[in-house]
């Protein structure tokens, strides 16, 4: 193969809608979701082992779940975990990105750009009025990819400025 093949090859990217039920799919949202959160954006820590346990089940428990897997010739190289809720300003559903993560190895390919078409395309299938997610700010790669999608900060007023996202944890 030339020099000028190899680099437009491109590798056979499926995404498909995870099986929580399925090891492998489970094994694989756990992987995704280890590498997100060994990250500097996910927070640089490995996820518990506890988490790691409990992450499936968990999901296949919560009714407004869903996740994406991407696979690039036949290996994980992207999750999204999905949360379909109710927008009560618009009256009709909204899908929000909890998480989203293309591994390391296969950054540069398309797979986020293939992974948000789907993730759209779902959206639009349940009439959803939106899809929303949370991006930290320092993390421009990720910015970038999502204001070249359409993306971006939301205010309902200017005088009050934009929205933000905050938290609080709970002991457990």
């Amino acid at each position: 193969m030339t020099a000028t093949a190899a680099l437009s090859a491109t590798p056979a990217t499926t995404i498909v809608w995870a099986d929580y039920a399925n090891a492998d799919h489970a094994a694989d949202i756990v992987a995704m979701l280890r590498s997100y959160a060994m990250d500097p954006m996910g927070g640089g820590e490995d996820l518990s082992a506890q988490v790691q346990a409990d992450l499936v089940p968990g999901l296949a428990a919560t009714p407004a779940a869903s996740s994406l897997l991407a696979y690039v010739d036949g290996k994980v190289a992207g999750l999204a975990n999905l949360m379909t809720s109710f927008s009560s300003f618009g009256a009709k559903p909204l899908i929000n990105i909890h998480d989203i993560v293309v591994s390391k190895e296969h950054r540069g390919l398309g797979i986020g750009r293939k992974l948000f078409a789907e993730i759209e395309s779902i959206a639009r299938d349940i009439g959803a009025c939106k899809v929303t997610l949370e991006v930290l700010e320092g993390n421009e790669p990720a910015r970038g990819l999502y204001a070249s999608l359409g993306y971006g900060d939301y205010q309902l007023d200017p005088k009050m400025g934009k929205a933000l996202f905050w938290q609080k944890r709970l002991e457990t």
